[in-house]
């Protein structure tokens, strides 16, 4: 087998301890060794930091590296597919019939694999829901929330089992599909992506549906209870937050309770009461990289597929939603350090692709931010997905 290919952790390396991974986001538990956020504090201090230009040759070094990790429709389901598209888009190649084919276009012109499953809808086109198999769709319009974060374009043409259909049948079935999303998450993240902040529709139960209003049920979520320490849902409120800053309309109700979720708010005495990017900084290790228990509390693991996934998805989540002038801070800096040298140490091992590919769009989308789009591919950034201004 290519050692360069995804699939599954190898049950034992002599050189490294990593423990065996399941493929998707959850990834192994552990144990958690944890860290004093004080003593973490004063020992990522102590580490040197790299000049920008040492950096940004090292972001590149590894997105390519990564990059060419080549999955296999043949063996790799659409789980683990749909993950590369997250992070390349249209620059994912996979190996078809022993060939490297441009994935995402071969994936839209009707490309068969494992788990990429969809039926007609009464209003477009859905993927067929298949929770907790790490095989098929596991939320509702996680698909569709990829595609949108790969900029695929609404009118493009997509091909399933030989009847051609466009991005936009996927768009307006999940909008008649609203009320059955009590995790909208995914689909926060696509329609914050491909609608106006203001539009409205009717859904299947006769109401009127809004984006703030999907944005208002996901503000309300336990981020302890959710997929990836609420990794996701602060994703996807950030983006439909960002864009509605961008079009310049009210930050109330749902769009302000989404600011809160994200950023902090304050209590009645006025005093600022921590939110997810407070908690991550306070909860990073010694390390630099991120808490294994996301924004519950301090915590670490001895498996290094379990600081990939949770290092990545925070980082993910930061690297939209930071302020621009936060983006350079030592905390962010050694947290991306910390991150391109696990996958430098894990580059001839075979990979969780969820994990690995979460962690490549955070670096993607951080080094577009920081020091501008690279010119090795197409641009992970457009006007619908930048960082809070």
């Amino acid at each position: 087998m290519d050692r360069r290919n995804l699939g599954w952790w190898p049950v034992a390396m002599a050189w490294v301890a990593v423990a065996v991974a399941t493929v998707g986001c959850g990834g192994p538990k552990g144990e958690n060794i944890g860290s004093t956020t004080d003593a973490a504090a004063t020992k990522v201090a102590d580490t040197p930091l790299p000049t920008d230009e040492q950096l940004k040759k090292r972001l590149d070094d590894v997105i390519e590296m990564s990059r060419e990790r080549r999955l296999d429709p043949a063996t790799n389901n659409a789980w683990q597919i749909v993950h590369g598209v997250l992070a390349f888009g249209y620059d994912l190649e996979l190996n078809v019939d022993g060939k490297p084919v441009p994935g995402l276009q071969w994936i839209l012109d009707g490309g068969k694999f494992r788990g990429w499953t969809f039926a007609p809808g009464p209003k477009g086109l859905r993927a067929i829901l298949d929770p907790g198999t790490k095989v098929g769709e596991g939320h509702e319009d996680q698909w569709l929330g990829y595609m949108s974060q790969a900029h695929v374009d609404p009118e493009t043409p997509i091909t399933i089992d030989g009847t051609t259909y466009k991005i936009r049948d996927l768009i307006t079935e999940s909008q008649w599909d609203s009320p059955e999303r009590p995790e909208a998450t995914w689909t926060v993240m696509g329609l914050g992506t491909y609608l106006p902040t203001d539009a409205t529709w009717k859904a299947k139960d006769a109401t009127d549906w809004n984006l703030e209003r999907l944005v208002t049920l996901e503000a309300a979520q336990d981020l302890n209870a959710s997929a990836c320490g609420g990794s996701h849902r602060l994703y996807g409120l950030s983006v439909a937050l960002n864009r509605r800053k961008r079009e310049g309309l009210p930050i109330t109700g749902g769009w302000l309770a989404a600011q809160e979720k994200i950023y902090g708010s304050t209590d009645s005495a006025g005093k600022h009461v921590d939110g997810p990017i407070d908690l991550a900084r306070k909860y990073q290790q010694p390390d630099g990289s991120f808490s294994t228990e996301y924004f519950r509390r301090a915590a670490s693991s001895r498996d290094i597929a379990n600081r990939i996934n949770t290092t990545g998805h925070t980082l993910e989540f930061l690297a939209l939603a930071l302020p621009n002038e936060e983006l350079s801070a030592p905390w962010v800096t050694r947290a991306c350090v910390a991150l391109l040298k696990m996958l430098e140490s894990t580059r001839d091992l075979e990979i969780e692709c969820a994990g690995l590919y979460h962690a490549v769009h955070g670096l993607r989308i951080y080094r577009a931010r920081r020091f501008g789009e690279s010119d090795s591919g197409r641009p992970v950034l457009d006007d619908l997905i930048v960082g809070n201004p």
